[in-house]
């Protein structure tokens, strides 16, 4: 495993695990060494990610003083080696970055750059800076002129074959946004120019919001805020978000919450599933419950296999679609709400 920390030292620092072999003492134990350190930046090192692994090993850090900077490791295998390849100017401090995980060749590399400086002149704190193959490098394609609060956190959704990009803002309240790409000529060094729609926006925590966090479908968006909860939103199929779960800072669910997990996550049984633990270990501790959920019809492909977050194991899954019209056509062409019932192991 490699993990990358940044801090107010003006430092960002590679770190690699190790697992111990030599001798049974240390067999099976693992520590952490750090490998390299990247001291190119003049002031605090803000965030830190890691490139989607299709373009390899590529690190990205973003600075007070409005730089962002990417570094590639060109040896996967030599970890202390690390080459500086693109610097980003902007006009703000930078407070978090994200990469666009789209591994389609449709879509050029694209990086997200939320600052949370207080300086008004500037209008939008989100910026998207794509790379041109012409040019080799990155430039700005899209300014959110509407986000004008200090940005805490931000994050590109999974993709999924999707033709535009989803994008989420964490400020002074959770923003869901829209990025349709406009056709241009593949030949031109201009960046892509896209229609930023608002999909969402939500008010719900009442305070500042510090994280968001999507789930690996891009189906669920988890956010965090000054009010000590986290909250779990979710699209149906008419694509209104909705709040389906709230959780308190302590792991106990909010009594009384409307949506479709706020039964789930009120259970014990997946309480202690999300906790990552059960109070009594069996053949399969995976819970056993039934759960109608609403879902793209191209979902009902995706979940042949469902993996358990309790044992890390595969789970055999099966779908009871249930049409919408009450006439019994035509279900693979009606249906949008299904039945998941997790099948006991044997």
């Amino acid at each position: 495993q490699v993990l990358a920390s940044c801090s107010f030292d003006r430092t960002a620092i590679v770190w690699e695990e190790i697992v111990g072999e030599s001798n049974d003492k240390q067999r099976g134990q693992s520590h952490w060494i750090k490998r390299t350190t990247l001291v190119d930046s003049r002031t605090s090192v803000t965030d830190v990610k890691f490139a989607p692994k299709h373009m390899g090993l590529m690190l990205t850090t973003c600075s007070a003083d409005g730089v962002v900077r990417i570094y590639e490791a060109p040896d996967v295998m030599n970890l202390s080696q690390w080459s500086l390849q693109h610097e980003i100017s902007s006009k703000l401090s930078c407070s978090c970055i994200s990469w666009n995980p789209s591994s389609s060749r449709a879509h050029a590399p694209m990086i997200a750059v939320g600052s949370d400086d207080s300086n008004v002149t500037y209008g939008g704190k989100v910026q998207i800076y794509e790379y041109n193959e012409v040019t080799r490098k990155y430039a700005k394609a899209e300014t959110l002129m509407t986000v004008t609060d200090a940005v805490h956190d931000i994050a590109f959704a999974p993709n999924l074959g999707r033709s535009f990009h989803v994008l989420a803002i964490a400020t002074k309240d959770v923003r869901i946004f829209k990025l349709v790409p406009l056709r241009k000529d593949s030949s031109s060094s201009a960046p892509t120019k896209f229609e930023v729609q608002v999909l969402a926006q939500f008010d719900s925590h009442n305070s500042q919001v510090w994280r968001v966090s999507w789930n690996i479908t891009s189906t669920l968006l988890a956010s965090s805020g000054d009010d000590g909860c986290v909250r779990l939103w979710k699209a149906n199929y008419m694509d209104n978000w909705k709040c389906t779960g709230i959780l308190k800072g302590d792991g106990s669910p909010v009594s009384g919450q409307p949506g479709a997990l706020s039964g789930v996550l009120g259970s014990a049984t997946a309480q202690s599933a999300l906790n990552g633990r059960q109070s009594r270990r069996t053949r399969n501790p995976c819970c056993e419950f039934s759960l109608a959920v609403c879902l793209p019809k191209l979902t009902f492909f995706l979940f042949n296999n469902m993996i358990c977050s309790c044992c890390r194991s595969y789970l055999p899954v099966y779908l009871n679609p249930t049409p919408l019209n009450q006439n019994g056509t035509d279900t693979m062409m009606t249906m949008t709400k299904y039945e998941l019932m997790f099948l006991k192991s044997k």
